[in-house]
């Protein structure tokens, strides 16, 4: 924000080249303002989790290790919609095939290609589960189908709007008590608002390590604790500077 001073100047005084351009008062300056960024944070409590389930087979050869594969993911993914979990929730999330080969020194001296020694064929499922108290069933149900891992386990909330609010609120509180500082601390006060701007970064869901068990252990325990939502706030004041005392 500028202040602009208009000069008169009389025609005919002095040639144009001669003219100088107007100078504004001594006493004019332009208006400070002061620049103070803060975060705020809330916390919540994750309603909803993302599973990752593989099953993995070995076999001799590449067809025979991915019908396996095909016959054990089917009663995996059966088993899951028997947790009352529906189609759309359940999802390929990886598939990959790919030989074995032995990398032992050979006997023999000189080059040697390595052999191939059999096929391993996984595949990873994702089933979104929407109440926590089912996870640990369905982590149980997959196993005892012929899943052997759980890559991963995320937990999420579903809804963090009123959170994110939340937080905001605390992080403009913060930005606007350190202008009112740094204004107090030059000899002014906090004039009115002139920006504010806002940045959130994503929540990120809470990782659950991956694991392999037997399907016979006792039921999978759940914990999905609690996640921290950070935002960000940058604000713009007027600087308002305080009366000089008179000499």
């Amino acid at each position: 924000m500028r202040r602009f001073m208009v000069f008169s100047m009389i025609v005919g005084a002095a040639p144009l080249a001669a003219q100088q351009p107007a100078q504004p008062s001594p006493g004019w300056r332009d208006p400070a303002d002061l620049v103070t960024s803060a975060t705020g944070e809330a916390r919540v409590t994750p309603d909803r989790a993302q599973i990752f389930i593989g099953v993995q087979t070995r076999a001799a050869t590449a067809a025979q290790a991915g019908a396996d594969n095909a016959s054990k993911t089917r009663a995996v993914i059966a088993a899951i919609r028997g947790r009352n979990i529906p189609a759309e929730q359940i999802g390929t999330s990886e598939y990959n095939l790919y030989p074995e080969y032995d990398h032992r020194e050979p006997a023999r001296e000189g080059p040697q290609t390595p052999r191939v020694v059999g096929y391993v064929a996984n595949n990873t499922v994702r089933v979104e589960v929407r109440r926590l108290d089912q996870v640990g069933a369905v982590i149980d149900a997959a196993l005892a189908a012929g899943a052997n891992m759980v890559n991963t386990i995320q937990f999420f909330a579903s809804n963090v709007d009123a959170a994110r609010r939340a937080a905001l609120a605390e992080a403009v509180a913060r930005a606007r008590g350190d202008a009112e500082a740094l204004a107090k601390a030059a000899g002014g006060s906090l004039g009115p608002l002139l920006e504010l701007n806002t940045q959130s970064p994503p929540v990120r869901p809470m990782l659950g390590g991956a694991m392999m068990r037997d399907a016979a252990a006792v039921q999978t325990p759940i914990e999905p604790g609690q996640q921290t939502l950070t935002v960000w706030v940058s604000g713009r004041w007027l600087f308002a500077p305080g009366v000089a005392a008179p000499r």
